[in-house]
């Protein structure tokens, strides 16, 4: 496969410093597809493509863990056309990209309450896991029906129903402990956060595990995202100083 990046840009990063998860909230889709004079939620479809581009390069760069916000809890509200055309580029998504993912040594998982989704979503979801599960280069992780709050509520449910079991007592819960009951348990929390689209805020995302990520705010809208806007994030990155409130 064609390298995406030179070496001599390579040769600017310390591989030692490499983020290896990286959380992105992919916004901008409905403001580029207007602003290209692109038909009603075209851009969701390019922001669907970027995707894979994306991860492509974080896998050479180093990056082991992929964690993007595709379609939130709050999503759920916009018109039922919108939020079906997701549901329906989701499933797509799924069915379509799954033999490259493979292919590439991506392992696909999802987080939220995906579980609540249709039931062929459900279906595609598990097919595709089952199918990546092998990968080894790169973990993309998509955060579908998905909000930080509810993820935390969740945690909480299934902790207070382990203590009403006798698991554990609430003398044994600590914050290592309740990470271990959110959906993201399987990875370390994400170092670098991106959003895309010029917005500032977490808008429900990570809430818990992105206490200490280093975030990087640019204006460039989600489809308009590069490989190269990927690079110039880590690079700035590495150039932080990372205390963790120490």
């Amino acid at each position: 496969m064609t390298k995406i990046y030179l070496m001599e840009e390579m040769a600017l990063l310390d591989k030692k410093k490499i983020p290896f998860h990286v959380a992105i909230i992919m916004d901008g889709n409905r403001r580029w597809e207007k602003k290209q004079g692109l038909p009603l939620l075209s851009g969701h479809n390019y922001g669907a493509d970027n995707l894979n581009r994306i991860v492509r390069a974080a896998c050479e760069l180093g990056i082991k863990v992929v964690t993007v916000y595709a379609f939130s809890t709050e999503n759920r509200s916009r018109s039922k056309l919108e939020v079906s055309f997701l549901s329906s580029l989701f499933e797509k998504y799924m069915v379509e990209q799954r033999e490259l993912l493979r292919k590439e040594g991506v392992r696909l998982d999802c987080i939220g309450a995906w579980k609540k989704m249709s039931p062929n979503i459900q279906k595609v979801v598990e097919e595709t896991k089952e199918f990546t599960k092998n990968g080894k280069n790169i973990d993309l992780v998509i955060a579908v029906n998905y909000g930080g709050r509810d993820e935390i509520r969740r945690a909480s449910i299934r902790m207070v129903e382990d203590v009403e079991k006798k698991i554990l007592t609430k003398e044994q819960i600590t914050e290592d402990l309740f990470s271990q009951y959110l959906d993201t348990s399987k990875w370390p929390d994400p170092d670098l956060l991106i959003r895309t689209g010029g917005e500032k805020r977490l808008s429900n995302f990570l809430l818990w595990q992105a206490s200490y990520a280093e975030m990087i705010l640019i204006d460039t809208l989600w489809p308009d995202f590069s490989e190269k806007h990927l690079f110039d994030a880590v690079l700035e990155f590495q150039k932080r100083n990372r205390r963790k409130g120490g």
